[in-house]
């Protein structure tokens, strides 16, 4: 009965004893119980930690009972001291689990997490561009679509490239190799590879972006129309597949200025490999000419001409000889390999 406040049952055995005959020694406590001298004298030593028993001043080495009221009365006091304890600990070990609890929630959000901004119209998206540039401290990566340049775009991203190469930014920049026929890009992408800047052509791109410091990318929210606006992306996970993307195409596409060469086994330019691709994948003549930076008529001109050296009736047979005949290998989301 004693034992929810902290006394155990062979103790209370012993003091129940004691309560019915105070004047039994330990001899006589062990002969009433039947326990050995050495049990006993276990059992009043608990009784003396607990105050419930005390030394006798009139017999030496005898033990006297403390008055229940007092003693029992103290030692629930005590038991309910160390009960109120013990729940203020539960109750800051809760708090504290629900403050890890509360940490591990968030730290798993925000890898999860894929934070995007979205950027409506032109200005907004230059404007953020600005910041992006001005805050970057290490590498920019880009692919430039849509073939030659408008000189308000080229006006716009001077500064801010020139801004980022004095500064020692390491910038490396794709653009589609249709700019060849654009004078001004060309004389544009001259003086950016004069400053260091790390320029490279590929036949065609699947989409236009910027990469700052692989931590944020900038793509467009409507691949038809830029001019729409952006989206800023955020997060380790995509913003690291727009990197894989990046390098896997920097690593194939020849640096600008390089000599065009035709494929030694298919004859095919890169471009008009790069067509074949696109074909292959059932995009229109309107979708190849924009993702190559050319106009309709020269990709209609590109298709009409490899459909007769291919000996093909349509588009879609075409695509499907060129696979046949291991033309299409290396291309990839609609780019393929450079010459």
């Amino acid at each position: 009965m004693l034992e929810i406040l902290g006394v155990s049952s062979a103790a209370e055995s012993v003091y129940r004893a004691m309560l019915g005959k105070p004047e039994l020694g330990v001899s006589g406590l062990a002969a009433q119980l039947g326990w050995s001298e050495e049990q006993v004298r276990g059992a009043l030593d608990e009784l003396a930690r607990l105050s419930l028993v005390r030394q006798s001043d009139q017999r030496p080495g005898g033990l006297l009972l403390v008055n229940p009221e007092i003693s029992l009365v103290s030692l629930l006091a005590r038991q309910e001291v160390e009960l109120t304890q013990r729940q203020q600990e539960i109750t800051s070990g809760r708090l504290a689990i629900s403050k890890i609890v509360a940490e591990y929630v968030d730290s798993v959000q925000n890898r999860r997490r894929v934070d995007v901004e979205e950027l409506n119209g032109i200005d907004m998206v230059r404007v953020r561009l600005e910041e992006l540039a001005h805050d970057c401290t290490s590498e920019i990566m880009e692919f430039t679509t849509g073939g030659g340049q408008s000189a308000e775009s080229r006006q716009a991203s001077k500064p801010i490239d020139q801004a980022l190469l004095e500064r020692g930014v390491h910038m490396r920049c794709v653009y589609l190799e249709s700019v060849i026929n654009h004078p001004q890009t060309v004389s544009y992408l001259d003086w950016l590879t004069q400053l260091g800047c790390r320029v490279r052509v590929a036949p065609s791109l699947p989409l236009r972006m910027i990469i700052f410091d692989r931590r944020a990318a900038v793509v467009p929210s409507n691949p038809d129309n830029t001019a729409v606006g952006a989206l800023l992306l955020r997060g380790s996970g995509l913003v690291s597949a727009l990197c894989a993307l990046f390098e896997h195409i920097w690593e194939d596409a020849p640096p600008f200025g390089a000599t065009r060469r035709r494929d030694e086994d298919t004859g095919l330019t890169s471009q008009a490999r790069a067509v074949l691709s696109l074909l292959a994948q059932g995009h229109t003549d309107e979708v190849v000419a924009r993702k190559m930076g050319i106009s309709v008529r020269t990709a209609r001109r590109i298709t009409a001409e490899l459909m007769t050296q291919l000996g093909a009736r349509s588009r879609f047979q075409a695509g499907v000889i060129a696979g046949e005949r291991g033309w299409l290998q290396g291309s990839v989301d609609g780019s393929a390999v450079p010459d």
